[in-house]
């Protein structure tokens, strides 16, 4: 796979060549600080990374400010998950700048379907074109609301 590399106005930087990623980064924010993620092991975290396609977003000194994770099959079918921009970092239109460098990668073109879900970023995400699902009864999920041992209100 060719990695590709997009540059901001701004002097940041969006690169889907994993040897790039901080990791630790990324999964000190989804443990700690994501809703879906909450407690997820670092092996984990690093399994997922190794099976997707990554989009690391990097500031001017090259730390990590935020991430996007797409599960594909390159040809029909793209999940977008795990997507954040570091706190100290938004407000600068940053979200929508990774928003537009996943889907404009040239292996995530003429997909039949691209999903996501979400929480609280339905504006960001109608932008690009998702909406809610036209035929909800199709779909069908297992799901484990507690995989890796997050506290949960009584």
């Amino acid at each position: 796979m060719t990695f590709v590399e997009h540059q901001h106005p701004q002097r940041f930087t969006i690169s889907t060549d994993p040897a790039r990623l901080d990791v630790a980064a990324i999964h000190r924010y989804l443990a700690q600080e994501s809703y879906w993620a909450a407690n997820i092991p670092l092996a984990t975290v690093e399994r997922a990374i190794a099976h997707s396609l990554n989009f690391g977003l990097y500031a001017p000194d090259g730390r990590l400010a935020g991430f996007a994770r797409v599960v594909t099959d390159y040809a029909t079918f793209a999940w977008l998950c795990d997507v954040f921009v570091l706190a100290e970092f938004r407000g600068q239109g940053l979200s929508k700048w990774l928003m537009s460098s996943v889907w404009a990668h040239p292996e995530l073109q003429g997909l039949r379907r691209k999903m996501l879900a979400t929480l609280d970023a339905h504006g960001l995400y109608t932008q690009f074109g998702f909406g809610p699902l036209p035929t909800p009864e199709r779909f069908l999920e297992i799901r484990n609301p507690n995989p890796y041992g997050a506290p949960t209100a009584n």
